[in-house]
């Protein structure tokens, strides 16, 4: 049976490569993004294709890509948040106005999408959420700070969610993938920090640029692949709440979850310090 498919973020690399997959599929697609004439361009013409503007930090837009959506196609099956983009750079040398910014997309403008489409989903009882986060959510490094901060959000916001949806028949997954080939690391999506540079990241930060710009389209990531595994947890039953995708980030993860096993045990006797005692603060009852 198909669904109906709400993508943001389909102008191009991830969000339009799962478009392509569903509507390959047979299913109907509403693919939006800033640029419609873009999402248009890369999924050409369909009566299973619904193409509408979507900035997901402007609710206005969020609300009749929405409506069009059911008006269209009469329901909505699976939600994928893919719309983000990466803030990059040292804590210190990136503005205020660039970090609220990078959580207005990455995070508010998910939540937004979210909000707007639950209720039909919930009416429904179905329906599927993918929230596209990143291995930046299950760890941080030097110049991802920010970033990965915004990816945290989703990573926990996602698995709280998935809880309150359960009850309803929607299942939730949120994805984090490793380096996939797309755009994400040249200079049309990714971005900076936007203050002058404090000599004393200088060489450091070089070396994280260095490192991002030379994997940029040289990824080992495949979008067309993480398209068809979407397709394929959204038929599951019980799909995963949280999905690494990528060798790459399998290993990223299995490394951080063993960091993080260490760390506790090396001071759990700390840890547990901090109880009180409280069988010992009892005072006998006055006779």
């Amino acid at each position: 049976m198909s669904k109906v498919w709400f993508v943001t973020g389909a102008t191009r690399g991830i969000g339009a490569e799962i478009a392509k997959a569903a509507l390959a599929a047979g299913n109907k697609v509403v693919a939006t993004g800033r640029r419609p004439e873009t999402v248009a361009k890369a999924l050409g013409t369909s009566a299973s294709l619904l193409v509408r503007p979507l900035d997901v930090t402007n609710e206005d837009q969020v609300k009749a890509a929405v409506q069009a959506a059911v008006q269209q196609f009469g329901r909505i099956d699976v939600l994928v948040n893919n719309a983000g983009y990466g803030q990059l750079g040292v804590v210190e040398e990136t503005s205020l106005q660039a970090i609220r910014a990078e959580f207005e997309t990455n995070v508010l403008g998910l939540i937004a999408v979210t909000q707007a489409i639950l209720p039909i989903m919930r009416k429904q009882r179905s329906g599927r959420v993918f929230n596209i986060s990143s291995v930046a959510g299950l760890a941080s490094v030097f110049g991802g700070a920010i970033y990965a901060a915004s990816k945290f959000a989703v990573e926990g916001l996602s698995q709280g969610l998935a809880e309150e949806l359960a009850a309803f028949g929607v299942r939730l997954t949120v994805v984090s993938p490793g380096f996939f080939r797309t755009d994400f690391l040249d200079s049309s999506s990714v971005k900076y920090a936007d203050k002058p540079v404090i000599k004393e990241y200088a060489e450091k930060m070089a070396e994280f640029r260095a490192f991002h710009d030379n994997r940029s389209h040289a990824q080992a990531g495949d979008p067309v692949k993480l398209g068809k595994v979407l397709l394929h947890l959204a038929e599951l039953d019980n799909p995963p709440v949280s999905f690494i995708a990528g060798s790459d980030a399998v290993q990223w993860a299995t490394g951080t979850l063993e960091n993080r096993l260490k760390l506790i045990a090396d001071w759990k006797d700390l840890s547990a310090s901090s109880d009180g005692d409280w069988e010992a603060d009892k005072k006998p009852l006055a006779s």
